[in-house]
């Protein structure tokens, strides 16, 4: 049968097709090695082959794992210092997950409560086997980012201490899907950031890992019963959207350097309340709810408390950004609950739309959003699974 891992899969993992992820940010923090789910205990990356610096051996295994290489190409003769934030966002996101898979791939081998619903071994290990290589291969991807700036004499960040709101195989799938989705969004930044800055020599290298994330997340859709081309350009984002999405992964203060080193701002969550909080969203024009912390935000300032002058602004595929006012607005202290349209079938919104509420409503680039935005980035994912999903 065609497709026959996926959909054996699809059958291990308890019904996919109808049940419901826990949202990325909800949920106690599972995988922590010698602890059972829910467990607070923060995550550390596994250090038994020397990643993130392995030994040039050590770097062989983790190749032959990942069924290829680090490029043998010579490091480009220049790089842009306004360039370096691309690779050392890079570099964050992939020791992020590359701790992510490593937890997963624990809980399941040691077979942790809600990790072990697997119909026999041969399904199990078929999805180590798969998730082994995927683990070398963001370890493979953030060997080169670091190489990268070593090479430029740049900071390169270090792994954190993480903590994950997944309980079973299936919140991890779900929320794999959903980080590569935006990983693959922010990477298009990356691209286009460093070609502007004139440094076209890794743009080969950025696209190429782009794919192999395409490759993935084709994957987990297939597990989680959706098509697995998900719009025929995918939605974009911004460099600053992914590096504020992944601080709540993040141990506050397990960080071996200071945030500040990486020259991107750190937005205050959007929080999707709509469609369990942004996943499963109904294909269809709606109003959406949001909630956004303003607390820390200087920019808020002026906004707080009142109804006009702010909107929520949309990416979606490649068009240009989409903004909407905001409506039912309330606030409790810098605290802000407000509802915005959701303009699903003028602009087919299947699949991610990345929301963030902002001070303008009209943008000619997805770059100039960052400038108005206040609280981001909110994530929305529209239910396009298969209505039935047999093999052929």
């Amino acid at each position: 049968m065609y497709f026959s891992t996926a959909l054996s899969f699809v059958v291990a993992l308890g019904g996919l097709a109808t049940a419901v992820p826990t949202p990325a940010g909800l949920g106690a923090p599972g995988g922590a090695p010698g602890g059972a789910p829910g467990s607070p205990a923060p995550y550390s990356i596994p250090t038994d082959d020397g990643f993130p610096t392995p030994s040039p051996d050590q770097l062989l295994v983790i190749q032959q794992i990942a069924d290829g290489t680090l490029s043998n190409a010579p490091p480009p003769a220049k790089l842009n210092e306004s360039s370096f934030p691309v690779f050392q966002l890079i570099a964050f996101n992939e020791n992020f997950e590359v701790a992510f898979f490593s937890s997963l791939l624990h809980n399941i081998t040691t077979g942790v409560k809600g990790f072990d619903d697997f119909p026999n071994k041969k399904k199990k290990m078929e999805l180590v086997d798969i998730l082994q290589t995927v683990l070398a291969q963001e370890k493979l991807h953030a060997i080169n980012a670091i190489k990268t700036l070593t090479n430029f004499k740049a900071f390169a960040p270090a792994p954190c201490k993480y903590q994950f709101p997944t309980t079973t195989t299936y919140e991890a799938i779900a929320l794999a899907e959903r980080f590569t989705d935006l990983v693959i969004s922010t990477l298009q930044d990356a691209a286009q950031t460093v070609a502007r800055n004139g440094d076209v020599g890794p743009v080969r290298g950025i696209t190429s890992s782009m794919g192999q994330e395409g490759q993935q997340e084709g994957f987990y859709r297939i597990v989680l019963s959706k098509k697995p081309s998900e719009k025929p350009f995918l939605t974009t984002n911004v460099a600053a959207f992914l590096f504020s999405n992944l601080q709540q992964y993040i141990v506050p203060g397990s960080c071996p350097f200071d945030l500040k080193e990486i020259k991107l701002p750190i937005f205050p969550a959007l929080q999707v309340l709509s469609g369990k909080g942004g996943v499963d969203v109904p294909a269809k024009d709606q109003k959406l709810s949001f909630r956004a912390d303003l607390s820390k935000s200087a920019a808020a300032d002026a906004y707080v408390g009142k109804a006009e002058g702010l909107y929520v602004t949309y990416f979606s595929g490649q068009l240009l950004p989409i903004s909407v006012p905001i409506e039912n607005v309330k606030w409790n202290g810098r605290v802000a609950s407000f509802d915005a349209a959701f303009p699903f079938i003028k602009n087919e919104m299947v699949g991610l739309s990345i929301a963030s509420l902002t001070t303008k409503n009209s943008f000619a680039a997805p770059g100039e959003v960052v400038g108005a935005t206040l609280a981001a980035p909110g994530l929305i994912q529209v239910d396009d699974r298969v209505k039935s999903w047999d093999g052929f």
